[in-house]
């Protein structure tokens, strides 16, 4: 009865499913919802392959949060090549709206258009035209974009499942949703549209399908064209807006605080687009109301979410405004669709990064909607069935209702207090909205009106003025103290959960933990909280040491402990370490505590069945779903064992339990087909497995940990059987088929098994399972010659067990030195081996890496990495890339260095060559400068051509220098104010210098004054990835506005700078260095000392300059080249003293 009455909270699933095929229209019972396929034409920016190299974790932040890749590759490359692109386009739409979802480009919805007006309430794109700026690369605007788990999440531009289903009530759903391979948990999306009703709804579905707790994040990211018309509409109550993190608040709408940057000020009422000169983010204080919106005040149209705030109480605009860079931004992402604004909705989130808890396998489900309003001026008060919009000016109130179905006969009510001032009896429709204005009696107090709409006595909305009562902000969220501070033990294991909750970039909880145990090593939280990390990575002895040390405190002098989560977790390791026995007997005492019956039950049903004893087995999972009907892995074990147990009947009413609970999960599909062998259900998963192999893993895995070897290896053997080219079948499918073979005792199915997993293309083999540790483990064992197992699961471990990923890396390159990749990850392994990385050794295995014949770019990009560190001279470094031209354009970064090392070598020609034409990617927040290269090619060579008395040529130079190609991103030169940006000092000085040069005396001044007068401000970054001061850093620039105060008879004012700079520079080289945050995975992950010195050295050199006292100066420019000869300025302010 348990069961029924959770999965009747659920929509109704659909009786028949429909696996759509390209064509017509599908057939329906209710006309009034259609669903249909198109083959769409969209043009495309291409995306080039993904990165075959992994993508280790070394701190790498994505929107405010750790930001790790792996196991997915980096979608980091994009060709700028336009071309017309067929894709599925899913339609759904009854007669009043109509949705376009794109399942290939992450199920996002591509289309929402408003029938009865033509206005799409969702951004239309007319092209994909991808940026960098999602979780692994590639991001597109518009639409309705699912952030689950994580904002701009891994997969928003890659295929993810979908299906459709028809309902009972002659709606119709089309699902969307994936595994998540990073934290192995699914989510599903379900657009549904209902006959007769102009709003759809997106059901979600999130199923933490893992033994150990995780997190989520939800974000519904809803795109709308946006203009000077254009206002974000918060509830009435809501007084504040906060930003990411909620570290500052500003008053709601009229803002109290500087917010978007320059443009920007107070007073300003910034719920409107047109307000917003650079990006922004803001989020709605509001924790009473149900609703946010957008509306065009000149389409008279707009965008409606209804949610349950309780459920849904995130509400968030963002934009990148309207200013210059925001401009650069339409141009990066769309063709000619113009400017967009996010008004996204978050559920068990009001800010991001925020992530709440998911407990193992428990499973969320809730519901967002959406829908078009249009002709009422904006909105007060909406829910699923109506708008109201009530204005007072003037003595007249303007009431305005939208309703989201037909009312023949709806009654509007306008009173105040007790008195009716209009009642009307109307029709209305989504069509045809309710505008009308009222002359209000002398004294009337609007917060006395009442404006309602009704319909057989059934209110469909009503709304009255908020009467607000001023509240203070609330306080903003604060760095915590270093752990030595905290007082207390509680604080410093809540200090540490909420950023390893949030997955926090900047603060590691383990000094918190470990400040915990130093005070109480018995502490139970902390050790608890320490072993489920242990779990995580594998480290299961250590998490074992910790688990057994809380529960030696939690069961001190009594039985059962309040908390049953030390024992549950001392299961799970056990389990996993394969002491099967000992853990059966942790997990039961787990199901003591009623917070781990479901969990508890679920792993005794697996270890029963891997006992053989269904009966047990079945009782347990019984058990299991009576405390979480939703687990899905609990619905799909209970119909393997009523399989096992011949109650076919049974086990297809549990599939249909889990199929309401994901209707996308695949191991149902596995448990349908070995239910039925029916042609439908072998054809629906062995697509399914070969077109997102991640969940034949998963799948594999799952009848791994409950003992199914059989039904493992049957439902592998479709997914070979279904493949449409046996040469790409993923290897690890082999790897687990060998495994279950081994477990069956089939020895020469198992060796064949693995020899046709060891011969398979290694490309994009990245493992993400523990379980997949031991089947690999197994094949190393059965075949010694295997370089592929090692391989494999060394990337599998290295962001867990470094140490034991470098072995096992190590014993693939003896076996197979032929494979780049591998000597590539030990590069990374000794570099950045504790305490202080092997940069010689790493080095060698690169240098190994890119003499081999088949060549990565990366790896091109990473060695010279080293190189820079290592003080690598530029005259070894250019000839690498030089003869590798072809393999070293295939990626922006590696293009952006080899740019950079021309321009060292004074091949200023070539870099301006490699910089024309040639689209390099926009991406939000890296250090890709490839902008600032355009401007010192031009601006050194304009000075070469001024030393050659080639005047107009070195001002046509000069000129260039701050005239950016559209082929090329925005970089440090290009920001906002005079010509030049922040390098508007060096440019008018060389301006300056070039008309003086050819006498024209009234523009050098010109020049040199508008040099002089600039305000330094901002600190830059400057380089080819990441080559320091650089020749344009705001240091130099310092330098050049000393000259231009020179030239302009400021001598006091230049030699003070001049100065400045002396002390600046010799600051820095005392100073200790600092982290400068996390790279994606290669080997800039923080300024090294020497390079921080050499930065030092060249401020200080260039004050020396200005100061006339060459022999220091050229010391310290000296130092500085000979630390980083990457360092350009420095390089060419020394040539000047020789």
């Amino acid at each position: 009865m348990l069961l029924k009455r959770v999965l009747s909270l659920l929509p109704a699933c659909l009786a028949v499913s429909i696996w759509m095929s390209s064509g017509s229209p599908l057939a329906a019972a209710d006309p009034a919802v259609r669903v249909w396929e198109e083959k769409a034409v969209i043009p495309t920016y291409l995306a080039g392959p993904p990165e075959p190299n992994p993508m280790f974790f070394f701190g790498r932040a994505s929107q405010g949060a750790q930001g790790p890749v792996y196991p997915y590759p980096m979608y980091d490359s994009l060709t700028g090549k336009k071309v017309d692109k067929t894709y599925t386009l899913v339609h759904i739409e009854n007669e009043y709206i109509r949705l376009g979802i794109l399942p290939e480009v992450g199920g996002r919805i591509f289309e929402g258009l408003d029938k009865t007006n033509n206005y799409n309430f969702i951004y239309r794109q007319h092209v994909i035209k991808p940026a960098l700026i999602g979780l692994i690369g590639a991001w597109i605007s518009g639409g309705v974009e699912w952030n689950i788990p994580h904002h701009h999440r891994a997969s928003t531009f890659i295929p993810v499942q979908y299906r459709v289903e028809e309902n009972p009530d002659g709606s119709k759903t089309v699902w969307v949703g994936e595994l998540e391979v990073r934290q192995r948990m699914r989510w599903a999306v379900g657009y549904t549209l209902r006959p007769g009703k102009a709003y759809f709804e997106a059901s979600v579905r999130i199923l933490n399908r893992t033994p150990v707790v995780n997190t989520m994040l939800c974000f519904a990211n809803v795109a709308v064209h946006a203009n000077d018309n254009y206002q974000v509409i918060f509830p009435p109550a809501t007084q504040y807006g906060t930003g990411h993190g909620k570290r500052t608040f500003t008053q709601w709408p009229i803002s109290d605080t500087i917010r978007g940057g320059p443009g920007m000020d107070t007073g300003i009422d910034i719920s409107w687009y047109k307000n917003h000169v650079n990006s922004n983010s803001v989020f709605a204080w509001n924790y009473s109301d149900d609703f946010v919106a957008g509306y065009d005040h000149g389409k008279e149209a707009g965008t409606m979410s209804v949610t349950d705030h309780n459920i849904v109480p995130g509400k968030k605009f963002f934009t990148w405004g309207n200013g210059p860079s925001g401009k650069r931004w339409d141009h990066v992402l769309t063709d000619d669709d113009g400017p967009y604004l996010e008004i996204m909705v978050g559920a068990y989130s009001d800010n991001q990064p925020d992530y709440s808890w998911l407990q193992p396998y428990e499973a969320r489900s809730f519901s967002m909607n959406w829908y078009p309003f249009r002709e009422i001026g904006g909105v007060k008060k909406a829910n699923l069935d109506a708008a109201a919009n009530l204005d007072v000016a003037n003595g007249a109130a303007k009431m305005g209702f939208y309703t989201t179905s037909a009312h023949a006969a709806a009654k509007v009510l306008l009173k105040a207090g007790q008195k009716t001032l209009l009642q009307e009896t109307i029709a209305i429709n989504p069509g045809k909205p309710y505008l009308k204005q009222v002359s209000l009696p002398a004294g009337v107090d609007e917060h006395d009106l009442v404006a309602s709409i009704s319909d057989g006595g059934r209110e469909l909305v009503s709304y009255s003025p908020v009467r607000l009562q001023p509240q203070p902000p609330p306080p903003p969220v604060t760095t915590p103290p270093a752990p030595a501070d905290v007082k207390s033990n509680e604080e410093l294991y809540l200090i540490g959960l909420r950023a390893e909750q949030f997955h926090d970039p900047n603060l590691d909880p383990q000094p918190y933990w470990q400040e915990a145990l130093r005070r109480d090593p018995g502490d139970v939280r902390v050790n608890t909280v320490l072993a489920i990390g242990r779990y995580r990575k594998a480290r299961y002895e250590e998490a074992e040491r910790y688990l057994r040390t809380a529960l030696a405190r939690a069961t001190d002098r009594y039985t059962a402990p309040k908390d049953g989560e030390a024992f549950y977790y001392l299961g799970a390791v056990l389990k996993a370490e394969g002491r099967n026995e000992e853990a059966f007997t942790q997990f039961y005492k787990a199901t003591w505590s009623q917070a781990w019956k479901a969990a508890g039950y679920y792993s005794l049903a697996e270890i029963a069945a891997a006992r053989g004893d269904m009966a047990a087995a079945l009782d347990f999972l019984d058990r299991s779903i009576d405390s979480n009907a939703l687990n899905v892995r609990a619905q799909n074990l209970k119909a393997a064992v009523l399989r096992h147990l011949d109650r076919g009947p049974e086990a297809l009413q549990a599939l249909a339990a889990a199929r309401r609970a994901d209707p996308l999960d695949v191991r149902s599909m596995a448990e349908r087909w070995l239910a039925s062998k029916t042609p439908a259900a072998a054809k629906a998963l062995g697509s399914t497995m070969n077109e997102h192999p991640a969940t034949a893993q998963e799948t594999a895995a799952e009848y791994l940990d409950a003992g199914l070897w059989q039904d493992g290896e049957d439902t592998l053997l479709q997914m070979t059987a279904a493949a449409p080219d046996k040469s790409k079948v993923h290897p690890m499918a082999y790897y687990y088929l060998g495994y279950f073979a081994e477990k069956l005792d089939q020895a020469q199915k198992a060796s064949e098994y693995y020899k046709l997993a060891s011969a398979a293309p290694p490309d994009y083999v990245f493992p993400f399972q523990n379980e997949a540790i031991d089947v690999l483990r197994a094949a190393i064992r059965a075949n010694g010659r295997d370089a592929r197992a090692p391989y494999y699961l060394g990337d599998l471990l290295y962001d867990w067990q470094p140490e034991e990923a470098t072995k096992w890396w190590e014993s693939s390159a003896t076996i197979d030195p032929s494979f780049a990749i591998t000597h590539r990850n030990l590069a990374v392994a000794y570099m950045h081996r504790k305490p202080e990385g092997d940069l010689n050794q790493a080095i060698a295995e690169l240098e190994q890496a890119v003499a081999l014949d088949r060549k990565y770019a990366l790896h091109f990009t990473e060695l010279d990495e080293l190189y820079e560190q290592a003080a690598t001279p530029i005259e070894k470094r250019v000839p690498l890339f030089e003869r590798n031209r072809e393999v070293v354009a295939q990626r922006d970064d590696t293009e952006n260095r080899a740019i950079a090392l021309e321009i060292a070598a004074g091949k200023y020609d070539d870099a301006i060559r490699m910089m024309t034409g040639r689209p390099f990617a926009a991406v939000e927040g890296a250090n890709l400068n490839v902008a600032e290269h355009w401007t010192d090619a031009h601006l050194l060579r304009g000075r070469a051509r001024l030393a050659a008395k080639q005047y107009q040529e070195a001002l046509a130079d000069f000129e260039a220098a701050i005239t950016l190609p559209s082929n090329l991103p925005a970089g440090l030169g290009f920001g906002e104010g005079a010509a030049g940006g922040l390098r508007a000092p060096e440019f008018a000085y060389w301006t300056g210098a070039a008309y003086e040069a050819m006498g024209e005396r009234a523009k050098a001044a010109e020049a040199w004054n508008r040099g002089a007068a600039v305000v330094q401000g901002g600190g830059g970054r400057r380089g080819g990835g990441g080559r320091g001061a650089g020749a344009g850093g705001t240091g130099a620039q310092s330098y050049y506005q000393a000259l231009c105060l020179q030239k302009s008879g400021q001598n006091d004012k230049a030699a003070a700078l001049f100065q400045g700079l002396v002390d600046s520079g010799q600051s820095m080289v005392r100073a200790q260095p600092s982290n400068t945050g996390g790279g994606r995975g290669g080997f800039r992950q923080a300024q090294s000392p020497r390079i921080r010195q050499a930065n030092g050295h060249y401020l200080a050199g260039l004050g020396y300059l200005g100061l006339n006292d060459a022999q220091k100066a050229r010391t310290e420019l000296s130092e500085a080249v000979q630390a980083s000869p990457d360092l350009l300025g420095a390089r060419t302010a020394l040539a000047t003293l020789k």
